[in-house]
């Protein structure tokens, strides 16, 4: 009897001890965490809760499972995250701050995301990539989101956001594509994921600084 109770409590404690270690003790050293303010300039606060079209957005990502092909994460000098130009630095738990969930991602069928706002800075780029990724990136192996948009006709002057497309890709005669407001928010939170900020935690390499 008594070594079964030794037994139990061995159990127990090592549940317990895994628990602290891994939910208590990470939880303690995030729950306080604040944006970065740089001494000599007040101003210059990261990072910055842009919320809005960024977080409508952010559930369109979501709701597309654009997470199972792209991640959000960085990995330091010795990965090629940063050789790749994905990033000058690595990534680190302030990054996240105002970005609950966090969308880390563990599948890279697609580049990573965490600095696509920074490496391709256009909307247009963005609106052409999602209706068709190949008009862009030739080899893409990412499906067409043509339901993100929307084919109308013309009435008037052409739409400002209307897509140029080419080939078979070319509304007919008198038609537009023009994006829909979800194509809009998930272009605007693609545009807000920049994550370039310089951090004392997490220094610029070398090689990525160079890029």
């Amino acid at each position: 009897m008594k070594g079964f109770l030794i037994f139990i409590f061995g159990i127990f404690a090592t549940f317990s001890l895994a628990l602290v270690g891994v939910v208590a003790v990470p939880r303690a050293q995030l729950v306080n965490l604040q944006p970065q303010v740089d001494e000599d300039n007040p101003t210059d606060v990261y990072p910055v809760n842009t919320g809005g079209v960024s977080d409508q957005g952010r559930q369109v990502f979501v709701a597309n499972g654009c997470i199972a092909c792209h991640s959000q994460q960085v990995r330091g000098p010795g990965s090629i995250d940063i050789a790749r130009g994905w990033g000058t630095r690595r990534t680190v738990a302030l990054d996240y701050l105002y970005g609950q969930p966090i969308r880390l991602g563990t599948m890279r069928n697609g580049p990573d995301l965490t600095n696509i706002g920074t490496r391709q800075s256009s909307a247009e780029w963005h609106y052409l990539h999602l209706y068709n990724p190949r008009t862009v990136t030739p080899g893409s192996i990412m499906p067409p989101f043509h339901f993100l948009f929307q084919v109308r006709k013309i009435s008037g002057e052409r739409a400002s956001d209307a897509l140029y497309l080419s080939g078979s890709d070319m509304p007919p005669d008198g038609y537009e594509v023009i994006p829909t407001p979800e194509a809009k928010a998930l272009v605007g939170y693609l545009l807000s994921l920049d994550k370039s900020h310089p951090l004392k935690e997490a220094k610029a390499s070398r090689e990525g600084s160079a890029k």
